[in-house]
């Protein structure tokens, strides 16, 4: 079958979406018939330059920053489109060529005008104002972040988007609660998948009362991420700090444009003796930091699609303590700690039961890592991908 995946962002950009689809592409490259052929004639196509990365090292070609000649060619070769996101070019391509569209969302471009159903200025949760009729709230929320020409061009460029991605073959919802979010028609839920190999066979056996517990953030250091709330809620531990038993580090891994922010808030809380940012961390060495960790917190203010950090670090067995919101609440289930989305108080409580009952780390930790090994393996990602590419690219002969 011939396949093209396309992905505005990709390696070596990094985030979530490029390491999703970096690794359907290669477990897709990797897969063969019976009598050892390719199962899928794959391209990948990316708005991202290659840098310094080298597309000959993978099992599949790349076009990046194609030219529409080339787009339109690569969309009409494909047996079937794969979207990561409803980027629009690629969606009226597909539409004019006939061709069957499995269009996954890992965010909600397709009914947002920003992609994360945050209000702004003000950063509360959108209700839905895009799908409700509501076009006025959404320029508005636009024009806080951009100039009120360029907010109703987006707010005009959204009917089409939204048009075609009803129209496709697929909607592939990355959790249950993006699925009941976009609600969109022809949709199904497929989990992200964490390679296995990547993560220690069994849960880490920490000491069950480590002199100082080790908390840290993985990710970008954004509005939406939550982490003032957990400087916050730091403070607030660090103000009742009485007995050994509450000594802790805090590390921020990763890097973004909220960093200066956060470092002031640190130094306001008098929090430089047990809070550090250490900016962006890749391969080996990210993996030795986090060896040290004991818990890993994921404060999101925003309705995350899906939590794919969670993801990871429940499948290394780590303890994850994350906002009850969106598809991160979905992740973790009950195979972690949850507290109140932007509420210091809460995220500061569940601290603090990791804090005075180490036994979580591990008994929990354990916990997660069986609900990640039975809902999000690689293998299962990529088995449902397939089906899918199967299903719809039979209906359309």
């Amino acid at each position: 079958m011939k396949l093209l995946l396309y992905s505005h962002s990709f390696t070596p950009n990094v985030g979530g979406v490029e390491t999703i689809v970096m690794s359907l592409a290669r477990g897709l490259a990797e897969l063969r018939t019976v009598d050892h052929r390719h199962r899928f004639e794959l391209t990948v196509v990316t708005e991202t330059p290659s840098g310094d990365f080298d597309d000959s090292a993978l099992l599949f070609p790349v076009a990046r920053q194609p030219s529409l000649l080339t787009l339109w060619r690569l969309t009409r070769e494909a047996e079937v489109v794969h979207l990561a996101g409803p980027a629009l070019l690629p969606l009226v391509l597909a539409w004019l060529a006939r061709k069957p569209v499995a269009l996954e969302h890992h965010g909600y471009q397709a009914i947002c005008l920003n992609g994360l159903l945050v209000h702004q200025p003000d950063g509360s949760i959108c209700p839905g104002n895009f799908q409700a009729g509501r076009y006025g709230k959404c320029v508005r929320c636009q024009a806080a972040e951009m100039s009120w020409l360029r907010s109703l061009m987006s707010l005009l460029l959204m009917y089409p988007r939204n048009m075609l991605a009803r129209r496709v073959a697929c909607n592939i919802a990355v959790s249950q609660h993006v699925l009941e979010r976009i609600a969109l028609p022809s949709s199904r839920v497929v989990y992200h998948g964490v390679d296995t190999a990547s993560a220690p066979a069994g849960v880490s056996e920490f000491p069950v009362s480590p002199a100082t517990l080790r908390f840290a953030y993985v990710g970008r250091l954004v509005a939406e991420k939550g982490l003032p709330v957990l400087l916050e809620a730091a403070g607030l531990l660090k103000g009742e700090k009485r007995e050994s038993e509450l000594l802790f580090e805090l590390m921020l891994i990763g890097d973004g444009p909220q960093r200066p922010q956060l470092e002031a808030m640190i130094q306001r809380y008098g929090l430089r003796d047990c809070v550090h940012i250490t900016g962006f961390l890749e391969g080996a060495a990210l993996g030795r930091t986090l060896e040290s960790v004991h818990v890993v917190i994921m404060p999101s203010t925003w309705e995350e699609a899906a939590g794919l950090a969670a993801m990871e670090q429940m499948m290394r067995g780590r303890l994850v303590i994350a906002s009850k919101i969106g598809g991160l609440a979905e992740t973790v289930g009950d195979a972690g700690l949850l507290c109140r989305p932007g509420d210091a108080a809460d995220l500061a409580r569940c601290m603090r039961e990791a804090l005075q009952d180490r036994s979580l780390v591990t008994s929990v930790g354990r916990k997660g890592q069986e609900r990640a090994a039975s809902l999000f393996l690689r293998d299962r990602m990529i088995a449902e991908h397939v089906t899918i590419y199967r299903e719809i690219g039979q209906r359309d002969r």
